[in-house]
């Protein structure tokens, strides 16, 4: 079932006060979100977030990508949000929401501060008139959302306290993605979060907090985001490697035959293994 707008924001803030989260999980094509959805389904009344957003709209196309997420979320057992993911554009937020998306993500990051401020009140705006919820942005990532790139942290500014703020008492978001270090994609560098500015963005911002670059984490660091006010948690990089390993192997058997059906079953279901071991990972201990 599609959870509505309040529906996934009261998820959000129930994870967030239990100290806990939503996994937010980017989908590319239809393997990658019927692997998403069959993992949402085996988790025991555990919401997930289907992103299908802007970058993937590039490969798939933004109407065909769209629909496919919310009739698979319409159809499905299972508790599900879809949510547009890093949005720089009003137009292509406002028909993501008219379309029934639940969230969206306006990414003003790469603006000066004034003007992500000024988009992300804008895009507050739009979806506070279709219901939906919206996460922003403050601080930068570092890598790419699309392939890894062995990104450095250190490269660029995180995110700022007093900044944060500031900016969720302007622009009135219901989710706040923040940079504390992580990157998006696997890197062969070492990824620390500075849990100790997250616990003073946390103490400074009534909101929900959101992990972007989540990918490879050691798992003490994913607990301590956790425990310091991340609610929502996203991950690209780990469900990509799955479908491409297990498509890699599948080929030299499946190519003779020109069997592209068991190529793409095995995608699919080396997704819907990750998404479930990361499931498991944020979902209430006991």
């Amino acid at each position: 079932m599609l959870l509505d707008g309040n529906d996934g924001l009261k998820a959000l803030t129930e994870a967030y006060a239990a100290g806990h989260a939503l996994p937010g999980f980017v989908a590319y094509n239809l393997e990658t979100v019927q692997g998403i959805v069959a993992a949402a389904e085996a988790a025991t009344d555990q919401p997930v977030i289907i992103q299908a957003g802007s970058s993937p709209f590039k490969h798939a196309g933004q109407e065909t990508l769209m629909r496919l997420a919310l009739d698979a979320a319409h159809r499905s057992t299972a508790r599900l949000g879809v949510h547009l993911d890093h949005s720089r554009d009003l137009d292509e937020i406002t028909a993501c929401l008219k379309a029934g998306y639940t969230s969206v993500m306006v990414d003003g990051s790469h603006l000066p501060f004034a003007e992500n401020i000024a988009l992300t009140r804008e895009a507050v705006r739009r979806a506070r008139d279709h219901g939906a919820w919206v996460e922003a942005e403050l601080g930068a990532l570092a890598g790419d959302e699309d392939v890894s790139t062995d990104a450095d942290a250190s490269a660029v500014a995180m995110t700022d306290p007093v900044q944060a703020a500031e900016f969720v008492a302007e622009t009135g978001v219901d989710a706040l993605a923040i940079a504390v270090g992580n990157v998006h994609g696997f890197t062969t560098r070492p990824v620390r979060l500075d849990l100790d500015r997250l616990a003073e963005i946390r103490t400074a911002v009534p909101v929900p907090l959101v992990l972007h670059g989540a990918s490879g984490l050691p798992e003490e660091q994913l607990h301590g985001a956790l425990a310091r006010g991340v609610a929502k948690v996203n991950v690209n990089a780990e469900l990509r490697r799955a479908y491409l390993e297990a498509v890699s192997a599948r080929l030299p058997t499946a190519l003779p035959g020109s069997d592209v059906v068991t190529v793409w079953a095995a995608g699919r279901d080396a997704v819907t293994q990750a998404a479930t071991r990361i499931i498991n990972q944020l979902k209430p201990s006991g």
